[in-house]
């Protein structure tokens, strides 16, 4: 199960980089960066198919979108210049709130 976990974090690491690659491929028009965003989401939904093997498929799906949409908005913030507002922070805590919820609820 800490594998799994492990390798659930590196997908949802994957994928808010591939994310955050976006803006770089410009319209997958930059091919180097379109292979970084590509290879990130192929690499991502690839562990995530790993982890499911050991994890129920809604509690890591429900991980995977959670933390991957709170972290996108904290480096969107961080790194892209994207402004950043008392809702933009509350609705991130709302996620990660969200997300322990869920697994507190099933592992109990």
């Amino acid at each position: 199960m800490f594998i799994a976990a492990a390798l659930l974090l590196v997908a949802i690491a994957t994928e808010v980089f591939a994310t955050a690659a976006l803006p770089r491929a410009e319209g997958f028009t930059n091919p180097l960066w379109t292979g970084v965003v590509v290879t990130g989401y192929a690499l991502s939904i690839w562990l995530l198919t790993v982890v499911v093997k050991q994890i129920p498929v809604s509690v890591t799906y429900a991980i995977w979108a959670g933390l991957g949409t709170a972290a996108i908005a904290v480096v969107g913030v961080v790194f892209l210049d994207e402004p950043v507002n008392l809702l933009k922070i509350a609705s991130i805590a709302l996620i990660i709130t969200g997300v322990v919820l869920l697994n507190v609820q099933t592992t109990h």
